[in-house]
């Protein structure tokens, strides 16, 4: 045990996730930290670009405001727990590897969400409203042909190009697009295509992305795609393996789960942002224009009274995205095919501000990131307090569950 009572274990497989929990029996509510940084996006607390370490990580999708966020809603109800005595359980889960939409996958591989009754997660976004939409679905694969090597001039015919079974494959894959459904996407790149063009190419790489709004769909054109590469082992007489490197479910938002939250949003408010904090992020938005910062809000589908409330949002908005689907994908899609789930996003950014860059790694370290963690861990607290004080409110939840699933069981897509 630390300091707080909690009971740290850690997650099989996985030396960089861990579990901390407190209390015990019904209900047994988990909150999902995340803690991983990008590669290349140091940066201090400034407008202008001025890595704190050139070339090294950096916070650049602000997931250190989202773990450290969640740490503090697990003492706070810790110590609500103890005073009131209330019963139940909570769990922080230390998930790592987002960014490569693999952290959640592999913990739910082992099991670690199984016996949850409700899960909740935020992040630092550019509006604040609670997640109604899903996401999509993605399976990460590369596929690995192994031929025999000679030389290209002098004695051709004793080779066998795994680079030509690479390139069949992708001429496959590009028929196949056609005969899929129009909301799949297929990838992909040649991360191995031999040395020198000299020589026959006995050892070629491909790595593929396929994704669509649901994991049956994504599975479905996967088989598909293992085919194409036997056939194209086949026609070059090479041989071909494959290795799933990540494969995360659409996500799915339980709606009783998002009203509570909504209500503890309204009663927390929006992040208060004070003049410093405008006008660090006015530094941002006049560095956008109205269309760049149109196409960013968009891909959420926010509305034109959420994109003018420049440079900050700080109301609280509603929407009516059910039945949406954003064109991105979040690895907690795992968890929520396997408990009620819970999703929203709080104000830490720059209105219409591009993920994934430099200018998020200097706002995560800014004030108003602080005042968006902390926003935050309020709401999160205060719906797992309101759970945890009447369980009626997650048997709701998991009767929706239920119905959402319609028997339908989570299965890992990562394979043996």
């Amino acid at each position: 045990m630390n300091s707080y009572d909690f009971i740290i274990k850690d997650v099989p497989n996985m030396p960089t996730a861990f579990i901390a929990e407190y209390g015990s029996g019904y209900p047994v509510i988990g909150l999902l930290g995340e803690y991983d940084a990008l590669p290349g996006l140091s940066q201090k607390v400034c407008a202008e670009k001025n890595p704190v370490e050139e070339g090294g990580n950096g916070h650049g999708c602000e997931h250190n405001l989202i773990g450290t966020g969640l740490v503090g809603t697990a003492v706070a109800l810790q110590e609500t727990m103890r005073r009131e005595k209330l019963a139940g359980t909570i769990r922080y889960y230390g998930c790592p590897a987002e960014e490569q939409l693999i952290g959640k996958p592999m913990m739910a591989k082992e099991g670690v969400f199984d016996d949850l009754d409700i899960a909740l997660s935020w992040h630092p976004e550019k509006l604040n409203q609670v997640i109604q939409y899903s996401s999509l679905a993605v399976k990460s694969v590369k596929f690995r042909f192994k031929g025999i090597s000679a030389h290209a001039a002098m004695a051709p015919q004793l080779g066998r190009s795994a680079l030509d079974a690479v390139e069949i494959m992708n001429v496959g894959a590009n028929y196949l697009r056609e005969h899929v459904v129009d909301t799949a996407r297929i990838h992909y790149v040649i991360t191995n295509g031999g040395k020198v063009p000299n020589a026959v190419p006995d050892d070629a790489e491909v790595w593929y992305m396929i994704r669509d709004q649901k994991q049956s769909m994504v599975e479905e054109i996967t088989e598909r795609l293992y085919k194409i590469a036997e056939g194209a082992a086949l026609i070059t007489e090479t041989s071909v393996s494959h290795k799933i490197l990540s494969s995360c479910y659409e996500m799915i938002i339980n709606p009783e789960v998002s009203e509570l939250i909504y209500k503890n949003m309204e009663e927390v408010g929006a992040p208060e942002f004070d003049d410093e904090d405008r006008e660090f992020a006015r530094q941002f938005t006049d560095q956008m224009s109205e269309e760049a910062r149109k196409e960013v809000m968009d891909s959420y589908f926010a509305p034109k009274e959420v994109r003018d409330n420049l440079p900050l949002h700080d109301k609280i908005y509603k929407p009516d995205d059910w039945g949406k689907v954003m064109p991105g994908t979040f690895d907690h899609g795992d968890v929520s095919n396997i408990v009620p789930f819970g999703y929203m996003f709080i104000a830490g950014l720059p209105v219409g501000m591009p993920g994934h860059t430099w200018q998020v790694t200097a706002c995560a370290g800014a004030d108003m990131g602080i005042k968006a963690m902390m926003c935050a861990a309020k709401i999160m607290a205060g719906t797992v307090y309101d759970l945890l004080q009447d369980n009626t409110l997650v048997e709701r939840a998991k009767a929706s569950f239920e119905k959402e699933m319609n028997g339908r069981k989570y299965v890992s897509g990562l394979g043996d």
